[in-house]
Order: C-alpha cells, then sequence, then structure tokens
C-alpha cells in the first residue's frame, strides 16, 4: 500500500474494513514486538492480521479466545472461527458447545450467528441436551433474525428466514409432552405438520415427517476413578452430615459433569446429597438432590445441573456432604495420578474434608466428565 509499484498515490488512505482500536493493536506490534490483546477487539485484531498476513499475531489472537472460551461466546466463536479459517480454535468451539450445549444454546451469543453456522449446530449429533432446548434456540434465532431484517416477528416470517433449518430440528424425538408443551404450541409449525407428528407418536400407521427421527448420540460421559479397591468394616465409614472433599487438577480442559459417590453397606438406602465444585474458595457448581444405592460396592453418580468448564493445571476442589444411611462403603489404595483416555488427573488433599477423606482414601471416588 505505501511502497513498490503498486503503492497508494493518494496522501491519505483509508481502511474502512478495520476498527480503529485493532489497527493500532497491528500498528504496535509491527514496530515494538509487542502484543496487546483485548476482549472487545481481539476479532477485529485478528480479522486484521489476517487481511496484513502477520500470522504471529494472528496466532496470539486465537490463543487469546482460546483461553476466554466459555458457554456464552462458544457459538460466536465458532462462527467466527469457520470466517478465518481457524481450525484449532473450531475444534475448540465445539468442545464446548458439546459439552454444555444447553448454556451455550441458550446464551445470547447464539442468536448473533449466521445461519450457515445455525444449521451445522443445529445437525451436530454430539449436542449434549433435549431436543425441546434445540427448538427453543432456533426460534430466539429466528426472532434475531427478522429483527436484523426489519421484518415483523410473526410465525411466517419466522420460518421464513429459517428455511431449512428449521428442519433440521429433530422434533419427533423429543417427548411427547415437550412436543405438546413446546413446539405443538409455538405456531411456527403448520396445522399439517403438528397434525402428522401429533399422529406419528400415537398411531400405529405413522406419517412420513419432514424432520429427523433419530435421537441425537450426545456425549458418553467418561469417569475417572481414583481408587483400586473398595471396602466396607462395621464401625466405618461413616457418612454424618460431614464434608468428604478432594482436590484435583488436570492437564487439559474438561467438563465435570458430577460426581460418582458410594452408597450404604447394609442393604438398600436413600441419601440427601449436596455436591459442590470450587476454584479457589469460589463455588463453580452445587447440587441438592437424593440418590438410592442398592447395598453394593457400586459407585452411584450425581449430577451438577450443568456442565462445569475445568482448565488445564489448576486445581479444583470436589465436595459431597451426605445424610442418610451412616455406615456406606469407602475407597482404598488411592492414586495420586490417574490416566483417563487423553486425560491425566492429579488428585491431592483438601483442607475442606471434615470427614476423613484423603487421596489414599475415603469417598468421592469418581469424577464424571466430558472431554
Amino acid at each position: 500500500m505505501f511502497y513498490g509499484d503498486l503503492a497508494e498515490v493518494k496522501s491519505e488512505i483509508h481502511i474502512p474494513d478495520v476498527e480503529p482500536a485493532a489497527f493500532l493493536v497491528l500498528l504496535k506490534y509491527m514496530y515494538s514486538d509487542e502484543i496487546d490483546l483485548e476482549a472487545d477487539t481481539v476479532l477485529a485484531t485478528l480479522y486484521a492480521a489476517k487481511k496484513y498476513i502477520v500470522p504471529a499475531l494472528a496466532k496470539a489472537c486465537v490463543t487469546f479466545l482460546e483461553t476466554s472460551l466459555e458457554a456464552k461466546n462458544a457459538c460466536v466463536l465458532l462462527s467466527q472461527s469457520r470466517l478465518f479459517e481457524e481450525p484449532e480454535l473450531t475444534q475448540r468451539c465445539w468442545e464446548v458447545i458439546d459439552a454444555q450445549a444447553e448454556m451455550a444454546l441458550r446464551s445470547e451469543g447464539f442468536c448473533e450467528i449466521d445461519r450457515q453456522t445455525l444449521e451445522i449446530i443445529v445437525t451436530r449429533e454430539a449436542l449434549n441436551t433435549k431436543e425441546a432446548v434445540v427448538f427453543e434456540a432456533v426460534l430466539n434465532w429466528a426472532e434475531a433474525e427478522c429483527k436484523r431484517q426489519g421484518l415483523p416477528i410473526t410465525p411466517h416470517n419466522k420460518r421464513h428466514v429459517l428455511g431449512r433449518a428449521l428442519y433440521l430440528v429433530r422434533i419427533p424425538t423429543m417427548t411427547l409432552e415437550e412436543f405438546a408443551n413446546g413446539a405443538a404450541q409455538s405456531d411456527i409449525l403448520t396445522l399439517e405438520e403438528t397434525h402428522n407428528i401429533f399422529l406419528w407418536y400415537t398411531a400405529a400407521n405413522k406419517p412420513l415427517l419432514d424432520f429427523p427421527l433419530t435421537k441425537r448420540k450426545g456425549l458418553a460421559p467418561q469417569r475417572c476413578h481414583r481408587f483400586q479397591s473398595s471396602a466396607y468394616r462395621s464401625n466405618q465409614w461413616r457418612y454424618r452430615g460431614r464434608c468428604d472433599s478432594i482436590q484435583f487438577a488436570v492437564d487439559r480442559r474438561v467438563f465435570i459433569a458430577g460426581l460418582g459417590l458410594y452408597g450404604s453397606s447394609s442393604g438398600k438406602a436413600e441419601y440427601s446429597v449436596k455436591i459442590e465444585l470450587k476454584r479457589l474458595g469460589m463455588v463453580l457448581a452445587q447440587n441438592l438432590t437424593k440418590f438410592v444405592s442398592d447395598g453394593s460396592s457400586n459407585t452411584f453418580p450425581v449430577w451438577f445441573e450443568h456442565p462445569v468448564q475445568v482448565e488445564q493445571d489448576t486445581f479444583y476442589t470436589a465436595s459431597a456432604v451426605l445424610d442418610g444411611s451412616e455406615l456406606s462403603y469407602f475407597g482404598q489404595e488411592g492414586m495420586t495420578e490417574v490416566q483417563c483416555g487423553k486425560v491425566a488427573f492429579q488428585f491431592q488433599c483438601s483442607s475442606d474434608s471434615t470427614n476423613g477423606t484423603g487421596v489414599q482414601g475415603g469417598q468421592i471416588p469418581e469424577l464424571i466428565f466430558y472431554a
């Protein structure tokens, strides 16, 4: 633009497609080798770095985006990573969207994506959520798209802006109750479509539908088991409303979905349980629920409401407080490090533990996660 045979002849060159703040970051890097990125301008900076072929700055932008990636911005970043042809960032976005699908689809960012990205997300086999959530997200997107196009928000216009995307939602895989209370009353389906779907649920002679009929596979949860054996004795281990706790770290980003817990060693029993996940003393997730154990030494899953994103090389604290049948199984021969597929877990004792659980033995035998 400035030198050589193709240099601009004007004294002042307008660059309308790059934001001033992003251009300043580019100039600063070119002159001083310093990279100064901020969340508000990093995408615009990535665009500038790609346009002017500055790969080191582009790589720094992608790394910054990967570290700031979470459910609420994953769909927007997926859209941008496809635009900028950044396959590694795309893969990271999919990891978050698959594992935390409900949170990602209900985020404001989901309504900002382009239609092609919408279609790619809605066709995704690994989305780990109910189809009713997918349908609701698609309607929210359609409403936002009507506003962007200056169209009145009507069922007809929503169908128009969605086009074929509507027929990518796997409506027949909802439960009959979910369909009747949601999609059937949304006014976006025609009377004939609604009628045929109801018949598909209930009639022996099922009509042909324009919607996919097979349920999404979702994600299979993985389990990190930290004990090599379990046992019970007549005078221990007792659950008595005290806290069992353990600290752990991972060597790559994972999503903790719940804890596997031991149950009663003296027959079938119901427990009230509060599970918690903390980082640096701050509660990231908790759930107060019940579960029934069958008297065996099996572990019993207790889930958080949503999977929690856990970053690498940082210690987190998993805790459980149980009330119910006092005598329970407990773990022995605990391991400091456990390799689970591609993920290495590291364990250490937690000062929150007031019931005797530690690395070598005790409770919280399993972490349930997606990776």
